[in-house]
């Protein structure tokens, strides 16, 4: 089978990657891909937002499954385009993404189906939306309510400066369009997990937990990022509480996707923040997370390729999920200036070298992000550079791995985070995964 992905990010080198390994995938191509993914496939010079170009692009090349990786595309109705083009494709349709894309509708949606989540209103203008903080005394949360990258999350200390979120959002428009629209939240306090999902459209099936670092600085500070690590499995997230996830969050999510008419098909990504009074929903997402997926490719032991057929064609409860026992973890090595700058002051086009020793490291592999080619040379071309992702016997092992591998790397103002995986809730050897089965 041909296979087309669509990304260029490090959750589309990771996909790729296990795609490949896949004996269902004949030949594999990428739009458009990064020069970490050019042993894997072949690069299409077609932008993830183009619609058209992809389309046809898997109608001429013969493709008989595109996967979309990133929110972008899925939230403009790339997988719809692809349908009635009579093309299977691996992710969820337009409405189905608005989960992720539309975070007020998101916020209906689990109020309406009962799902525990922050307290929180959503606000068309500005003036509504400061007479609201005016009246709180709490700790809040600001979200640009479209698809900011990641970014639109803003954590404040108090309603002081959620008021001066409010202005930089609607009113100096720092996320553009993706902040016409605001939530704002009440602050929870816990452990943030990430649980994703494979949904066929009838069935939910849980892949092993996550656990993201979003903040740009070691200790949990600073701004909120993309994401500058994640490790798999989440001790925290007992076999107890996923059991409460299943029946609180993901079965009420299901039966008002249904109750909607809204065939979701793909990635259910799940954030939740592990609070004293149960698991809450932060957000969900129409994808893999970034940097979640790196570790959990690393992890996946069952074929890609065969499972994301069966969810596309509705067959999960045929499906058994393989995870390697031992723990995975990715550390994203970023540019100088990310998190703290807007994307567009991130300083871009510095050599990268020393990856070729990296890579020699057992148990590691380098997951293309943000990079180019220019005159022959691997240079940045964006916030997050590269993934280094590694698994081992224990959490400290693949940490420690990762970290023998960061130090041959070397690009002009890297930055990362030395504590990825610190706090992981248990020590020790991993246990085999005691579950496995799909919520119909």
């Amino acid at each position: 089978m041909k296979i087309l992905l669509v990304g260029s990010g490090g959750r589309e080198h990771a996909l790729a990657w296990k795609i490949r390994q896949s004996p269902l995938c004949d030949q594999l191509y990428i739009a458009p891909g990064n020069p970490g993914m050019r042993p894997l496939g072949h690069l299409l010079d077609i932008a993830p937002t183009d619609l058209i170009g992809i389309v046809h692009a898997a109608k001429d090349l013969g493709v008989g499954l595109v996967v979309v990786g990133p929110e972008d595309p899925l939230a403009l109705g790339l997988v719809d385009a692809l349908k009635d083009a009579g093309i299977p494709a691996f992710g969820p349709t337009k409405a189905g993404a608005a989960l992720e894309a539309d975070k007020a509708f998101s916020k209906k949606m689990m109020r309406d189906a009962a799902i525990p989540t922050a307290e929180g209103r959503a606000f068309t203008t500005l003036r509504s939306a400061i007479g609201f903080i005016e009246t709180r005394t709490e700790p809040l949360v600001v979200k640009a309510a479209g698809l900011a990258r990641g970014k639109g999350v803003i954590v404040c200390r108090d309603p002081v400066e959620a008021l001066d979120v409010v202005r930089d959002i609607m009113e100096k428009k720092i996320f553009g369009d993706a902040g016409k629209t605001v939530v704002i939240e009440e602050r929870l306090e816990g452990a943030e997990i990430s649980l994703l999902a494979f949904v066929d459209g009838a069935n939910a099936y849980l892949m092993e937990a996550a656990q993201d670092h979003k903040r740009i600085g070691e200790g949990d500070t600073g701004p909120n990022t993309g994401g500058m690590g994640a490790f798999s499995p989440a001790p925290l997230l007992t076999d107890t509480l996923i059991e409460k996830v299943q029946r609180e969050i993901i079965v009420p999510l299901m039966d008002s996707l249904r109750r909607n008419e809204i065939d979701y098909r793909g990635v259910l990504y799940t954030g939740l923040m592990l609070t004293a009074g149960g698991p809450k929903v932060l957000e969900f997402n129409a994808r893999f997370g970034d940097p979640e997926c790196q570790p959990l490719m690393m992890r996946l032991q069952s074929d890609l390729v065969e499972v994301m057929l069966a969810t596309v064609e509705g067959r999960l409860d045929e499906i058994t999920l393989r995870w390697d026992p031992r723990p995975a973890l990715c550390v994203v090595l970023a540019s100088e200036g990310y998190g703290w700058k807007p994307d567009a002051q991130v300083t871009r086009g510095v050599e990268i070298t020393g990856l070729d020793d990296a890579a020699t490291i057992d148990g590691v592999q380098i997951f293309h992000a943000g990079t180019a080619l220019a005159d022959g040379k691997l240079v940045t071309s964006g916030g997050r550079v590269l993934g280094v992702t590694a698994i081992g016997d224990t959490l400290d092992d693949a940490r420690q791995r990762a970290q023998d591998a960061i130090a041959k790397i070397h690009f002009a103002g890297m930055q990362w985070r030395k504590d990825i995986g610190m706090k992981s809730g248990r020590a020790g050897k991993a246990e085999p995964p005691q579950r496995g089965n799909t919520i119909s």
